[in-house]
């Protein structure tokens, strides 16, 4: 069923901003959140109309360059499809872990479509692999930079306004791996949980302000990245979920709407898993 047919209007009159929406759960919540009826810039490092270094992109993030080489970018397209569903939108190219450029970007949105109410800090690389002994410094300082300096960026430079407003509501996408840790991937489990400890963080001080701060954690979601294991590990994944399946973007961009609405108002300071129970460690 399409977003659009699944979600009121509960975020109407409501600005967002969405980090990392070119595709997978970004792509899922810029295109749930303007489901339900507000008006969403769609941000990524990468958009379809930009000239990049293909050899350095994927020197950067492996995962990155895939995605440009293979022309699986769709910011622009988000955006135009929010727009199609009646809310406005707008599409920026956005270094999460670049603070002045976030806050020039922040201030175009606000230009063009309002003061943000919403913010998604989802952005993140995921494609840092190997033992701990085996860990490369100059990675562990961009998955830092991105994954959690990122979020302090955006949530830093709209912070102010919200306070202002005394209304604002932070979604920070984190990761199970946040909660559990992660196999061969320790800078990944590390700033994960570090998201969760800035969102319970940010959230004692932002309640007195009328600003929420929460969590989401997905577990094994069917995003584009994903989809590029092979069977085997597939088969392994699903067989330790209880629900037997891995979960879908739409089915976690369904939570962040949930959290940015008024029906959430009295939560905050949570890390909700979206897991299909994996974290129960099913055998």
């Amino acid at each position: 069923m399409k977003c659009e047919k699944m979600q009121a209007k509960v975020l109407e009159g409501k600005t967002a901003l969405v980090t990392g929406a070119s595709r997978g759960i970004g792509r899922a919540i810029a295109l749930a959140l303007g489901a339900a009826g507000a008006a969403v810039a769609v941000t990524d490092l990468l958009v379809e109309d930009a000239n990049y270094d293909n050899q350095r992109l994927s020197t950067y993030s492996p995962l990155a360059g895939h995605f440009s080489q293979k022309g699986e970018i769709k910011t622009i397209a988000t955006a135009k499809e929010i727009i199609v569903m009646g809310s406005k939108s707008c599409a920026k190219k956005m270094d999460v872990s670049n603070f002045e450029e976030v806050g020039t970007v922040v201030r175009e949105v606000e230009e063009e479509l309002g003061p943000i109410d919403i913010l998604v800090n989802n952005a993140a690389v995921m494609d840092n692999f190997g033992k701990f002994e085996e860990q490369d410094p100059e990675k562990w300082e961009r998955d830092l930079k991105v994954n959690l300096t990122g979020s302090f960026n955006c949530t830093s430079v709209v912070w102010k306004s919200m306070k202002n407003k005394r209304w604002g509501r932070i979604i920070n996408v984190s990761s199970i791996a946040g909660l559990m840790g992660a196999w061969l991937q320790p800078s990944y489990g590390a700033t994960k949980a570090g998201i969760v400890g800035l969102t319970k963080s940010l959230a004692i001080e932002g309640g007195r302000h009328g600003i929420t701060v929460n969590a989401v954690c997905p577990g094994f979601i069917a995003t584009e990245a994903v989809k590029l294991y092979d069977d085997k590990m597939v088969e392994r994944i699903e067989k330790r979920t209880a629900l037997r399946r891995m979960g879908t973007p739409e089915e976690v961009a369904q939570v962040a709407v949930f959290l940015a609405s008024e029906a959430a108002s009295y939560i905050t300071g949570a890390a909700i898993p979206v897991t299909g129970g994996i974290d129960l460690l099913i055998t």
